[in-house]
């Protein structure tokens, strides 16, 4: 056993790393300061805005950092006064530099959204969705100066509903972790915890998502018509162009049909769907769609307001 783990700080940034946070406060376990990104423009109206993490840690009372850079010396410096037994880390967006990592007593520990080391790297969730896993999870690891290459202390599993979008998905690993990182703290403590090495099988990667992954392929299968949507839906969203006007796709799946029809050819109504033509001969139904600055609809109430002409398709 080792003393109680008391002096931590806690590194993270969006959504997925708030419930960790919430957790060591409601465990008792409340950091001695927040270290978060700085604010940023966010929203339609690009308002500059504070993470999500450092406005519920001040609103709690505890003291929020929002460094440039960690690797730069003064932050580095800063961490190291706090003579820290341990820092966690959920989505906080930055590479350690080694003098950070071995700034804590006991290291770093990260609470990363897939099975490591499937799916190292910034967008883990979204990768298990466009790879059609049927299975994903969180992994506490200590953290090392490669890109999650560090050992595993603890993993949770779970399953990935059919229908399941990023935005869905997230929330659920985000309370997994957090559970699981209060396990971690806690077999640390009593001298419990297996540090299980990464196999060098199996590893793959998930770069950070760019805008331009959300553009769908209508020459690809349904299926992975499907896949994109789920993986980029909130962010940057599935977005396509129907009678050479840019849209967005909100909700659909592969209908069991085939078709001869060109990629992108519309194909009528099915159930409530709007048919489209995609690679392979498969078919996708459309459920829900959104012109820019307009309210989300349904194919029939779109196809009922703009009269598209016979020759309009998906491009």
């Amino acid at each position: 056993m080792i003393e109680r783990v008391e002096r931590l700080a806690f590194f993270g940034t969006p959504d997925f790393a708030l419930p960790t946070l919430q957790a060591l406060v409601s465990a008792g376990r409340a950091p001695l300061v927040v270290v978060t990104q700085p604010d940023r423009p966010s929203g339609r109206g690009q308002r500059v805005q504070a993470p999500v993490v450092a406005r519920w840690a001040r609103e709690q009372g505890i003291e929020v950092w929002q460094p440039l850079r960690v690797r730069d010396q003064e932050a580095v410096e800063r961490v190291r006064a706090l003579q820290l037994d341990l820092i966690v880390v959920a989505a906080f967006g930055q590479i350690f530099p080694r003098a950070l990592l071995e700034a804590p007593r006991l290291g770093c520990v990260n609470v990363h959204a897939s099975l490591l080391p499937r799916h190292r790297g910034a967008a883990p969730v979204q990768a298990a969705l466009l790879a059609g896993d049927e299975e994903t999870g969180v992994s506490i690891m200590r953290m090392e100066e490669g890109l999650d290459t560090g050992p595993v202390l603890l993993q949770g599993r779970t399953r990935i509903a059919g229908h399941e979008t990023a935005g869905e998905l997230l929330p659920r690993l985000a309370h997994l972790g957090a559970a699981l990182m209060l396990e971690a703290l806690a077999g640390l403590e009593a001298g419990t915890l297996v540090e299980t090495p990464q196999p060098s099988e199996g590893v793959t990667y998930a770069p950070r998502v760019t805008r331009e992954q959300g553009r769908v392929d209508w020459t690809r299968p349904a299926a992975a018509v499907s896949r994109q949507l789920r993986a980029f839906t909130p962010w940057p969203g599935a977005s396509a162009e129907l009678a050479a006007a840019p849209i967005k796709l909100l909700a659909g799946q592969p209908l069991a049909e085939s078709s001869g029809e060109p990629a992108g050819s519309l194909l009528g109504m099915r159930n409530g769907a709007l048919a489209v033509a995609c690679g392979e001969g498969t078919v996708f139904g459309v459920e829900r769609l959104q012109r820019p600055g307009r309210r989300a609809l349904l194919p029939e109430e779109l196809l009922r307001g703009e009269r598209l002409g016979a020759d309009a398709r998906f491009s």
